[in-house]
């Protein structure tokens, strides 16, 4: 009962391009190691709702999810970003652009946006 985010972003050769490797650094949140590669991103079920019927069991799920984008740089920050975004919009809806901010003691850029994804069961 989640949004197959990665599954769709890794067959996206910009995402691979950027984000690759063995696997793509793309994890759900709290599931990256301490020694992660830069640029990566995490993401989080932030809300979502089952659809309701009356008569039958629903046929869909609707999930609002949370992109975090951290990098080295500003541009490399858009860069993952911007293949994300091309990424998921086929199959989803960007519904908020994020703050812009570098944390003050990693001194990586971070940037984020939030999906809105409805899944067929």
């Amino acid at each position: 009962m989640i949004a197959p985010i990665y599954s769709v972003c890794a067959t996206s050769p910009a995402v691979m391009a950027i984000l690759g490797g063995d696997d793509v650094r793309l994890y759900p949140f709290g599931e990256n190691t301490d020694d992660v590669i830069y640029p990566y991103a995490v993401w989080q079920n932030i809300g979502g709702l089952p659809a309701m019927f009356l008569g039958n069991r629903p046929d869909v799920d609707s999930f609002s999810i949370q992109i975090d984008v951290y990098a080295d740089t500003p541009v490399q920050v858009l860069a993952v970003a911007k293949a994300l975004r091309d990424a998921i919009e086929p199959h989803a809806y960007i519904t908020r652009w994020g703050n812009q901010d570098r944390d003050p003691d990693t001194k990586r850029y971070h940037y984020s946006f939030d999906v809105d994804w409805i899944v067929k069961r």
